[in-house]
């Protein structure tokens, strides 16, 4: 057999771990608006901090080999436009919701409007299933759907939300094993995108 070019430098395809859906206690590594143009949203990017899962993103962010690298643990609320529509008043629930799970999650903290004293803050998350499609593909992905006090994660106080398909999907995501035998994790901290 003759050799292909780059051999010794290509990177090997490796299993990918998968995360189930759930509720896990989570620690907020930053948080931004970004503005879009529908309007704007916060974007808060955690990983989880306790459990068989504890540091999830940050070994899914050091395993990504494309140059520009993306954290994906974002829960990603949208923010008030004060419009006085039946939307926005519920766009308002589910903002203050979420940020009163981190309060609850942290005593003494009070939101401040200053989104980035959210960083370092622990606090509850709810990962529902969400389907992918990109390019004729599809599949399933756990993703950040809402933050609730961390309490209620750790005894196991919170229900999880319905599976989300895309249009035109597959109804329900096949199960997939939670086996971690062969994860190893090789790349330090410092190559993370957030001071821990």
């Amino acid at each position: 057999m003759k050799p292909f070019n780059n051999y010794a430098e290509t990177q090997a395809l490796t299993e990918t771990r998968k995360l189930p859906k759930g509720g896990y206690v989570c620690k907020i590594m930053g948080a931004e608006v970004k503005e879009y143009s529908w309007g704007q949203r916060l974007e808060v990017s955690i990983d989880i901090i306790e459990g068989e899962y504890k540091d999830f993103y940050a070994a899914d962010y050091r395993a990504q080999r494309a140059e520009d690298k993306k954290w994906k643990g974002v829960l990603r609320l949208s923010v008030p436009t004060d419009d006085g529509s039946e939307k926005d008043d519920l766009t308002k629930r589910i903002f203050k919701g979420n940020i009163e799970a981190v309060e609850d999650s942290n005593g003494g903290y009070h939101w401040d409007w200053d989104e980035k004293k959210l960083k370092g803050k622990t606090v509850g998350c709810i990962f529902r299933n969400e389907e992918w499609l990109i390019d004729g593909r599809s599949g399933w992905k756990a993703q950040p759907y809402k933050f609730i006090d961390a309490a209620k994660i750790r005894s196991g106080d919170f229900k999880i939300p319905d599976d989300k398909a895309k249009s035109g999907g597959s109804a329900a995501p096949a199960s997939y094993s939670t086996d971690l035998s062969g994860f190893e994790e090789v790349i330090s901290d410092n190559d993370l995108p957030f001071d821990i």
